[in-house]
């Protein structure tokens, strides 16, 4: 348990490392519960599934000291923001805009974390840590530009805009995905916050209960007027995946990483989560892999190395700023 509870930098970057590929996996094998279940359905049901898989780390370790009000807050904040806002504007912004347009402007995910790391952290963020994220973004832009079709072909126009869009729906689709990279940015900068005063499981299983109890109204007005026993027998076993991988594996490899990691640095592994969706799709679901994807591919790890191989001893001596 040692190993986990104080991370060496090599664990702690191959747990960042898995907890971003297992996103990119369940976001790429999310797609038929999408089309099965409702949003706010879909959401309730993950978090309840996480609320009974770790009723076991709600109870407080003997040895953590009482919750500050603070903390409080910041575990609250941590769901809303990183739970609840960003699925909400993720969802609802491709659905004004495309695939395409949402993976630019998450694009920008790294470069938000390091700023807000900066500002709020008070990290110092170095110069080989903004290369790190230059490479990151240029990565992330390319590889949503080099999806089958590059913003021309049918996968990359928007679905039919809802009434209450109007004539402005692309405007407001952008808008929701900025509001997303600044949710997913706040979860990692409040992440690190948190694991100053709480343990990983802890962090986990509450920001996990929050979650739930935000999504009870809107689940449940959904779920009564819901034809549950239309639901094929794989749609229940891909959805307790989803929900285990969601709401468990990947949030406690992530708050275990941070225990070791400036939030600045940590925020470059999200290049994983195209990397790993678009090799799923690749693998499990027979899409197209293109020799520009592999480009972005190439710019994305270059930047998980820029920003995690040891800096050698000479330029740590010489104070470049590395």
């Amino acid at each position: 348990m040692s190993l986990f509870n104080q991370p060496s930098r090599p664990v702690a970057y191959a747990c960042l490392a898995l907890s971003m590929s297992l996103v990119g996996s369940y976001v790429a094998l999310s797609k038929p519960l999408a089309a099965v279940l409702p949003v706010f359905l879909l959401a309730w049901m993950r978090f309840g599934i996480g609320v009974v898989a770790m009723l076991h780390w709600l109870r407080k370790p003997a040895d953590e000291p009482p919750m500050a009000p603070r903390t409080k807050a910041l575990l609250f904040l941590e769901s809303l923001l990183g739970n609840f806002l960003f699925t909400v504007c993720m969802i609802y912004g491709v659905s004004l805009t495309s695939a395409v347009s949402a993976g630019v402007v998450m694009a920008a995910i790294p470069a938000a974390v390091a700023l807000m790391s900066w500002w709020f952290l008070g990290e110092r963020v170095t110069p080989r840590t903004w290369a790190a994220v230059v490479l990151a973004v240029a990565g992330i832009a390319l590889f949503a530009l080099a999806q089958p079709g590059g913003g021309h072909g049918a996968g990359a126009e928007p679905t039919a805009a809802p009434a209450w869009a109007g004539a402005h729906a692309v405007w407001i689709g952008h808008a929701l995905l900025l509001g997303a990279v600044v949710c997913e940015a706040a979860y990692s900068v409040i992440g690190k916050k948190l694991t100053g005063s709480l343990g990983p499981k802890r962090i986990t299983a509450l920001i996990n209960l929050w979650g739930f109890a935000l999504s009870t109204p809107l689940g449940v007005y959904v779920a009564l007027g819901f034809d549950f026993a239309a639901v094929p027998a794989p749609i229940w076993a891909l959805l307790l995946f989803y929900a285990l991988a969601a709401c468990v594996w990947t949030v406690w490899l992530w708050m275990t990483g941070l225990k070791a990691v400036p939030a600045a640095q940590g925020g470059i592994f999200t290049v994983l989560l195209p990397v790993s969706a678009a090799t799923v799709g690749v693998v499990a679901l027979g899409e197209r892999f293109t020799a520009l994807q592999a480009l972005a591919f190439a710019l994305a790890l270059g930047s998980v190395l820029l920003a995690t191989l040891p800096v050698p001893a000479r330029l740590r001596r010489s104070g470049a700023g590395f």
